[in-house]
């Protein structure tokens, strides 16, 4: 048992079950034994490897098609560049690497991170370094952002925020618990609750029907759609998921493998598909359709970028690159598994690649 299931069973003794979302955010934020405070969990050492890793090509474009879109827009002379959920800080040093030749967007530019985990901010600050000083800021909360136009990026964030889990049982709705069994982490239900959590538009499901709601991300939804809407600018946010996801979709990963989301709290990253309805009915600003990774990627140029770094590559390193060309894009890999939407501001076009 890991020391964070330890205090959690003593939890729950003492007050009962506690809802998913509770239990997800104690296993990834807990000061002392949550994943993300504890650990830098990416790359081959880690648990999971995200696109930015995988290839400096997926950065590049994904920054060439921010400023675009901050050009097509008129330039505004001040702005600010965020990364929701920035990792190791990669994404983010490929978009300012790719973008240092666009006129006037470096000097627009005020680099905002926002990031809950001391060890990873620690991380990107050391990513970062190897770019010229941006004036970087560090924020926890996208309430924090300065009151500008903004264009952000959110790659693999969405997912890893804590859900509430309801299962439909009958005419009811019950929400699914984490409390115990035989002295062990074990899921149950709930009473029947107020079918106003769940939705309108899921109450004609058929019982065993389970809805994920995440309130958090909703909440940061409605603040970027805030944004875009009184200031300008443009989201772009790349997850796995779909438009209305349904099912139970939780899932723990250790060491590049998946586990039971009780087996280790605090061990293991938890993460669940991303509603994308949902996002979009709080961001409420115009949006584009849900892309593939890959053809977005084919859309802003990846296989000519891709030919020409090859070009100076030879052996294992040639190999290596095609195999990141090929993860990023292919449909067997994440080319189809994550999907990309981008949200922008009344008036304005969807950015490069998304039209």
């Amino acid at each position: 048992m890991t020391a964070l299931a330890d205090l959690l069973v003593r939890r729950i003794r003492a007050t009962g079950p506690i809802t998913l979302a509770d239990y997800m955010a104690e296993c990834l934020l807990h000061p002392l034994h949550g994943y993300y405070s504890t650990r830098d969990p990416f790359g081959a050492s880690g648990d999971f490897t995200t696109a930015p890793e995988i290839s400096q090509m997926f950065g590049e474009l994904l920054g060439l098609c921010l400023a675009q879109t901050w050009l097509d827009q008129g330039a505004p002379s001040r702005f600010t560049l965020a990364e929701l959920g920035p990792g190791r800080g990669t994404l983010m040093a490929d978009v300012l690497r790719a973008t240092k030749g666009v006129p006037g967007f470096h000097a627009a530019a005020q680099v905002v991170m926002v990031e809950a985990s001391p060890t990873l901010r620690r991380v990107q600050a050391q990513t970062l370094s190897r770019q010229r000083d941006h004036g970087t800021r560090w924020i926890e909360a996208i309430g924090d952002l300065p009151e500008q136009p903004l264009f952000l990026l959110a790659n693999e964030f969405f997912d890893a925020l804590p859900i509430h889990q309801f299962q439909r049982d009958g005419t009811e709705w019950r929400q699914r618990m984490v409390g115990l069994r035989d002295g062990q982490l074990a899921f149950g239900l709930s009473d029947p609750v107020n079918p106003f959590m769940v939705g309108q538009k899921f109450q004609n499901d058929p019982s065993g029907t389970i809805i994920e709601v995440c309130p958090l991300g909703r909440a940061i939804a409605g603040n970027v759609g805030h944004r875009l809407h009184h200031f300008g600018g443009a989201a772009i946010i790349i997850d796995y998921g779909g438009w209305r996801s349904k099912g139970n979709t939780l899932q723990a990963l250790r060491a590049h493998r998946f586990e039971d989301p009780l087996a280790n709290p605090g061990e293991a990253d938890l993460t669940a598909h991303v509603d994308f309805e949902d996002i979009a009915d709080k961001i409420r600003t115009p949006h584009s359709a849900l892309t593939d990774q890959g053809t977005l990627l084919h859309r802003l140029g990846i296989a000519s970028r891709s030919a020409r770094l090859a070009a100076n590559l030879t052996g294992p390193a040639l190999e290596s690159h095609l195999a990141a060309y090929h993860r990023l894009t292919d449909p067997a890999e994440m080319g189809s598994l994550f999907k990309a939407i981008a949200f922008h501001s009344l008036g304005t076009s969807a950015p490069p690649g998304f039209t």
